[in-house]
């Protein structure tokens, strides 16, 4: 029989992945489930998006690519930095991926290793730590509750900084809180980096689904010399509900996108060529798509944080951005469900989903336990009879 490696024994799998299997073989039994597990935009890839796929197909380009991305691709997201952000970077400073999760992974790979630290403010996304722990290097965790609106200060960053620590690993707007922060507080976490001297990666994939005075930042952009510090980690999928043509990219220094860049040509070789094309007309065609989404997601905000603030015994606090509710169910801890006991997050969101058939996804896969995520990327109507059944289960505890 094979041995299975350390590493491979090591890795959990992601459990936002595994919430989505579970709800699936429900549903192959006949079981109405009302999933929201999934960090995946409802709504179809903007037509003008799939007939840049389409043409492309037609016209041959359905061959190997450079390993890093065209540079057709990565100058329309050097275009489009310096649109939105006034940010300056060339397509060399650019390496597009396998979506940003594999970005992550290889800015991680090329900058950390046995014996470094990356500090990472929790809730985290729930990759982020075994990404770290895959290099060999260590993850450094800051709590955040819901009373500091789930987000680090630079203090609680400078107390976590050792002689080990190479890198912070951010993420705002933030899955799964919706947390955004605000200019003011990136700006006095950049002075900090500067003076610290760490790099930053920052994962700014939903950064375009913002709502009210919120406004997301480019972290690269707050300061002279930042951009030598950080490495942009976005993509397309949030945005243009692109999450299966799996397109995400890095903005770096030259010397680490070239690092990671050799990388990714030995594990994966380059992103699909035809969703690279696709990608091309989400950054250059109309943006009015994203703009009905954002507006959906608001309005689907709204409602669910409503219902959940109704609910005894939930705490939830409004997102300012994504589209994630992530609400405290700690009350129901040592209540029971149909004999069954709630004794964590793990349990509630597993009795929620075997009872309730409503999946949701435990606060721990998240660093944050006695929390629940709710995605609210569905319709209102599944949004209003998944969250009845779940106001009605919970009125069963004992």
């Amino acid at each position: 029989m094979l041995g299975i490696s350390k590493l491979a024994l090591s890795v959990q799998p992601s459990a936002t992945l595994a919430a989505g299997a579970k709800a699936r073989q429900l549903r192959a039994q006949g079981v109405k489930v009302f999933d929201f597990s999934l960090g995946e935009p409802d709504f179809p890839t903007p037509e003008h998006i799939c007939q840049a796929a389409i043409a492309a197909m037609k016209s041959g380009q359905t061959h190997y690519t450079i390993a890093h991305g065209t540079v057709e691709l990565r100058t329309a997201i050097s275009r489009w930095y310096k649109k939105v952000y006034n940010l300056d970077c060339t397509p060399d400073q650019i390496i597009v991926s396998n979506g940003a999760k594999h970005s992550i992974h290889n800015a991680l790979l090329a900058l950390v290793g046995p014996g470094d630290e990356v500090i990472i403010p929790t809730p985290f996304w729930v990759s982020y730590s075994d990404l770290v722990s895959m290099t060999g290097a260590t993850p450094v965790l800051i709590p955040c509750g819901m009373e500091a609106d789930f987000k680090v200060s630079a203090a609680q960053i400078k107390k976590a900084i050792t002689p080990k620590t190479k890198l912070l690993l951010i993420n705002s707007p933030s899955n799964p809180t919706g947390a955004v922060y605000t200019h003011a507080e990136l700006e006095a976490i950049a002075d900090l980096v500067l003076e610290a001297n760490i790099g930053v990666i920052s994962d700014e994939i939903y950064e375009q689904l913002v709502y009210g005075d919120a406004k997301a930042t480019c972290f690269a952009t707050l300061r002279e010399g930042l951009k030598a510090k950080t490495i942009t980690i976005s993509g397309v999928s949030k945005t243009y509900a692109m999450t299966g043509w799996r397109i995400g990219w890095a903005i770096a220094p030259e010397a680490v996108v070239k690092a990671m860049a050799n990388i990714q040509s030995q594990e994966t070789s380059n992103p699909c060529s035809v969703s690279q094309a696709a990608a091309i007309a989400a950054l250059d065609g109309p943006q009015e798509c994203v703009g009905v989404m954002r507006k959906e997601f608001e309005s689907r905000r709204d409602f669910v944080i409503k219902k959940l603030q109704g609910i005894p015994g939930i705490k939830c606090k409004v997102p300012p951005g994504a589209f994630y509710a992530f609400f405290d169910v700690s009350s129901y801890f040592g209540k029971s469900f149909a004999g069954k006991t709630v004794t964590d997050s793990a349990s509630f969101c597993l009795l929620a989903l075997e009872q309730a058939h409503v999946n949701l996804v435990q606060g721990s896969a998240f660093g944050a336990e006695g929390y629940a995520r709710l995605s609210y990327a569905t319709s209102k109507e599944v949004l209003e009879a998944g969250l009845d059944k779940l106001q009605d289960w919970l009125k069963t505890a004992v």
